[in-house]
């Protein structure tokens, strides 16, 4: 079974519908105790950090985030949820989980693509140069495109946790890997069949590289 958090961040259902699209049986809850019965754990999420992190921590669910990475149990963060992984956010100087050490950062109010200058947030599809050889990502094809939404990226303290990197005005790190966490600023769920094989993947994954 797939847990998949509940901590009012929104976008759930479309993670629970990609998943029943790939026949794996899943649970939206906030609900410590079966979550941690859950043999993974997707932790989504949309809106700001401030808000999500008052949330985690009113549900008890910070630590027990915390509690799953430390006992190597597979777990997805997904936008917001690759976000406050990280020690803090420069969105109103939250300080978030410090699960991975580094900084969530604000796109530059001015980016350029050429003379294009470019909107924000990045919303839209973009590609991932993926850069760590990884379960999670096996068998992604090089051209593969994934769908975006937001404002601010994870700046990794330590560049060997950045697993893939993706170019709007500056190169940004959007996928993260350390130990039995992995992390995509992208939706999934929302990329077509990119995005389902990456799900896929991360469901029969046992929380270790063995590549």
């Amino acid at each position: 079974m797939i847990g998949i958090i509940d901590y009012r961040a929104g976008n759930l259902t479309s993670v629970s519908r990609a998943l029943a699209f790939l026949n794996e049986p899943s649970v939206i809850t906030d609900d410590r105790e079966l979550l941690d019965q859950a043999s993974h754990i997707i932790f989504p999420g949309v809106g700001t950090a401030g808000t999500a992190m008052a949330n985690l921590k009113e549900k008890g669910l910070a630590d027990s985030l915390r509690k799953w990475v430390q006992a190597k149990k597979p777990l997805l963060g997904i936008c917001l949820g690759s976000q406050i992984i990280f020690d803090k956010s420069e969105e109103a100087e939250t300080q978030c989980l410090g699960i991975i050490p580094g900084v969530v950062r604000r796109f530059p109010p001015e980016l350029h693509d050429g003379t294009q200058r470019l909107k924000i947030p990045h919303m839209g599809w973009n590609s991932v140069a993926f850069t760590k050889s990884h379960p999670v990502f096996a068998g992604l094809p090089e051209e593969a495109e994934f769908y975006f939404v937001h404002s601010f990226y994870a700046d990794p303290a330590d560049a060997a946790d950045a697993a893939g990197w993706t170019e709007y005005g500056i190169k940004f790190c959007s996928a993260v890997a350390r130990g039995s966490l992995v992390a995509v600023q992208f939706h999934p769920e929302k990329s077509g069949r990119p995005g389902l094989m990456l799900l896929k993947n991360f469901c029969r994954w046992n929380g270790k590289n063995d590549e």
